[in-house]
């Protein structure tokens, strides 16, 4: 009994010190959970370009980070979607607001998302305003 004790024990270290090193758990290092990555054309500024923003803890490569990511934590509410389009039914103004266009992509608060933005009418002019700095501050 003793020595099926001692065979099962030494079987499982070695199979435990067989897994490749990415199998163990690292405590020390938090990946980010909200993980966007936006990408922006024609915005008439120095906002154009693709940046990686990470939030909850605050980094990547946005221009405006800690300012973005508390922006979606102010615009973020429960049962809402910050990122959800223009509804279909709504009424908006007919004016242009330039060429300026967007898409986020990534992970917000463990939902995925995958929004294009673009300021062709008062509706869509709104949206892109409630994200800046997440958004640049586009001009017409």
């Amino acid at each position: 009994m003793l020595r099926r004790l001692a065979l099962t024990a030494a079987a499982s270290v070695a199979a435990l010190s067989a897994l490749p090193a990415t199998a163990h758990a690292d405590t020390d290092v938090v990946a980010p959970t909200d993980r966007l990555t936006v990408t922006v054309t024609d915005s008439g500024g120095e906002g154009d370009g693709t940046y990686v923003l990470n939030c909850h803890p605050t980094g990547g490569s946005h221009p405006d980070a800690g300012d973005a990511c508390r922006r979606l934590d102010e615009v973020t509410r429960y049962g809402t979607d910050p990122f959800a389009p223009v509804r279909p039914d709504a009424m908006c103004t007919m004016q242009y607001g330039g060429p300026a266009t967007a898409h986020v992509t990534g992970t917000w608060q463990g939902r995925p998302v995958d929004a294009t933005y673009d300021r062709h009418d008062g509706c869509e002019i709104s949206r892109w305003d409630a994200l800046v700095p997440v958004l640049p501050a586009a001009s017409a």
